[in-house]
């Protein structure tokens, strides 16, 4: 994914990301695309565009395009999503065409989401994708809207011992573990563990509290955080996403269960 505006590094981490996830839904999902030709077209959408499909983009590029201008570009390996709600007013809609000429490989929507519901690996995979696809299309926004004086998630690197959340902060964003291993420390003393792939953060910020606790990386970790209002958005319209959150903090219930047995026996779980 390419952008129309001069955008911040950690954009092409958060890039890189989006497309190992877009990947590895695809293999997890596994259903054959129809390939799609798309000739060079600087109105409009390409023909045959269905705003139900997803569209993988296998060569060339497609530009997406906003009030007659480019906003950004659609690369080899990246997904475009579909957009059912759409607009009425054609004249606000965004057109997807191509300079050059495209490539695609086309997915049915209803099934391909029907697959990943059926998958709790899937699952997992497309609630990442769509943190991730949520943190790159509000990057955008911001660089071509610089009056605005929203902060913009992004791609974080934090060392052993980095503190990435605080206790009895205020909740600002909601995060996903991109890499690495992280702790979780309620008081100063370890209750549980963050692994990778997991998101954290949301019960403050969907409850409008302060943070219950700290997290604290164990390892190098990468992350990706959402502004709440953003997240809150995501779990609304995407029920996946709700059922990985609740997974999630499920496996932190269960893992805070066991250092609190493993604490009264003497042993440290969290250690072995």
């Amino acid at each position: 994914m390419l952008a129309n505006a001069e955008l911040s590094p950690d954009f092409t981490h958060l890039n890189q990301q989006f497309k190992e996830l877009v990947s590895a839904l695809i293999d997890i999902v596994d259903i054959q695309p129809v390939q799609v030709q798309v000739e060079a077209v600087r109105n409009g959408s390409f023909r045959g565009f269905d705003a139900t499909r997803f569209y993988l983009v296998a060569s060339g590029s497609l530009t997406a395009r906003y009030l007659g201008r480019t906003v950004y570009l659609l690369d080899e390996g990246d997904l475009l999503l579909p957009d059912i709600a759409g607009t009425s007013n054609a004249n606000m809609a965004v057109v997807f065409g191509s300079e050059a000429g495209a490539s695609l490989y086309a997915f049915p929507g209803l099934e391909l989401m029907q697959k990943v519901f059926a998958n709790p690996a899937a699952v997992k995979v497309w609630t990442r994708l769509l943190v991730t696809y949520a943190g790159l299309m509000l990057r955008i926004t911001a660089a071509n809207t610089p009056e605005s004086g929203l902060a913009t998630p992004g791609f974080e690197e934090f060392q052993p011992g980095d503190v990435i959340i605080r206790q009895g902060e205020r909740a600002e964003y909601v995060f996903n573990l991109s890499s690495g291993s992280a702790e979780v420390l309620v008081d100063d003393v370890v209750v549980g563990r963050i692994n990778e792939g997991e998101i954290f953060g949301a019960m403050a910020a969907l409850t409008q509290s302060d943070r219950s606790a700290t997290v604290r990386a164990r390892t190098r970790c990468s992350v990706v955080k959402v502004r709440k209002e953003q997240f809150t958005d995501l779990i609304a319209n995407n029920p996946a996403t709700i059922h990985s959150l609740l997974v999630d903090m499920a496996n932190s219930i269960v893992n805070l269960n066991e250092q609190l047995v493993a604490t009264r026996n003497g042993s440290t779980p969290l250690e072995r």
